[in-house]
């Protein structure tokens, strides 16, 4: 009895953890247009700059992604899912110019945040996604026309028989005369015309199981913001309290700067939480050279003058406002 208790529990608990849906995101670095392949089934429509693929449910995937420029090729990956979390990638090139898959963060679905304005979200399926592909059909229609010139004609044939008597010996003359006289003819026309007609058909099209065609799906990760945007996903609020206290944890300053390069080597933050960092260093130095480093992976730049807030020197704030405009 006691071992079947187990086998139930661990049944139940399978059960569970398999039900478990999960999210991926996948996006490129530098804006490189690719297709997703998750165990050799294609998954967007057209080539993308970031994808979410919906509805993932193993814990892992074959992927080939096959970028939109044949310089850039095609890769393949091993691809981990935590399931019940959206999890995110960046495709990126590394110090050998080698297109590599690198894990940028993993939330609970029900903390995820929404889509992003550019992204193509499309639910996970087995079957390819549908592509129009265009047939030309061509027809062509004859007409004949038929014309008669010159002659006359009579409906009716028409015949005359003619009796001569010379010197007592009988006899006949019989003529036959056609209908038609001599010198009646006919032409033949024959006209062409060719229409040529298009047709829209769908290849590979889905089962009724199958996802829809992928859709934007509008997202403002920042209410309200209107201005340029500097990087895809901005690190979640777990992840960023995580680091926050990584940093104030540590006594040397060199120490502190090396974790805040490290976790924005692959994440993006919000100049809010870029300010906070700034804000626990203690050299004047330290903050200028942070600020400087953030600025290329913050997502609302265009509120990065609040970072301003942070400095002593005026001094500072110019040479910022330097690096800045060097930038743009």
């Amino acid at each position: 009895m006691k071992k079947l208790i187990i086998v139930t529990l661990l049944t139940l608990m399978f059960a569970q953890v398999s039900a478990q849906l999960s999210n991926v995101i996948l996006f490129t670095e530098n804006g490189e247009r690719f297709t997703a392949i998750l165990n050799g089934v294609r998954q967007n429509n057209e080539p993308e700059t970031n994808i979410k693929v919906t509805g993932l449910n193993a814990e892992f995937y074959k992927l080939k992604v096959i970028f939109e420029s044949a310089a850039n090729g095609e890769k393949n990956f091993n691809l981990a899912i935590e399931l019940g979390n959206e999890n995110t990638y960046v495709i990126k090139k590394n110090n050998k110019g080698e297109f590599v898959l690198r894990f940028m963060s993993s939330v609970p679905l029900a903390q995820a945040p929404a889509s992003t304005p550019a992204q193509t979200v499309v639910a996970y399926h087995v079957n390819p996604v549908a592509t129009p592909v265009e047939t030309q059909t061509s027809q062509t229609i004859s007409t004949t026309t038929t014309t008669t010139n010159g002659g006359t004609s009579d409906p009716n044939n028409m015949s005359m028989n003619m009796g001569v008597n010379v010197d007592g010996m009988g006899g006949s003359i019989s003529i036959n005369v056609s209908g038609m006289d001599e010198g009646m003819g006919s032409s033949t026309t024959t006209q062409s015309q060719t229409t040529t007609t298009t047709t829209t058909t769908v290849s590979g099209a889905h089962t009724p199981n199958h996802a829809p065609v992928p859709t934007h799906v509008p997202v403002v990760y920042l209410p309200g913001y209107s201005g340029k945007i500097g990087c895809p996903v901005p690190i979640s609020s777990a992840d960023f309290s995580d680091l926050k206290a990584t940093i104030s944890s540590k006594t040397f300053e060199e120490t502190k700067f090396t974790i805040a390069k490290q976790v924005l080597n692959d994440r993006c933050m919000f100049v809010s939480q870029v300010k906070e960092i700034v804000m626990q260093f203690t050299f004047e130095q330290t903050r200028l050279d942070f600020a400087k480093y953030a600025y290329d992976r913050t997502y609302d730049v265009s509120n990065y003058f609040k970072v301003n807030d942070a400095f002593t020197f005026e001094s500072s704030i110019e040479e910022l406002n330097d690096y800045i405009d060097s930038r743009r």
